[in-house]
């Protein structure tokens, strides 16, 4: 029970975005402030996009029982840096938050998205 009162709490869940989407801030903007490159931002940004559009309608296809979004394609959706709109739209619509072999994948994503950060943050 406490389990799911903490991952319904947005709070914590507002907290947890912040904390997660930290590191690769600071260092898409440490490339813009060094190399002028704005675009990691922007690809960001338009991929989380993207990611919450495509869990949305994944999720009303759903509802639906109509031809669902392939796991796939949200997992490259979120590799491409649309992690963070796929973390916000899991918590929304309390969707793909039970699968447990999806979460798997979704997490190596963002670990591997914290790992290439951290490293080029402190290399």
């Amino acid at each position: 029970m406490a389990r799911r009162f903490a991952a319904r709490n947005p709070l914590s869940t507002f907290l947890g975005f912040c904390v997660l989407s930290s590191l690769p801030l600071v260092g898409m903007l440490h490339v813009w402030q060094r190399l002028g490159w704005s675009w990691p931002l922007w690809l960001y940004a338009g991929a989380s996009l993207a990611a919450f559009t495509l869990y949305l309608r994944d999720k009303r296809k759903a509802r639906q029982g109509a031809r669902r979004t392939p796991e796939n394609l949200l997992h490259l959706c979120e590799l491409l840096g649309g992690w963070p709109g796929a973390l916000l739209a899991q918590h929304a619509f309390r969707h793909k938050t039970r699968k447990r072999s999806f979460q798997l994948g979704f997490w190596c994503v963002v670990a591997l998205h914290q790992a290439f950060w951290g490293r080029y943050l402190w290399r």
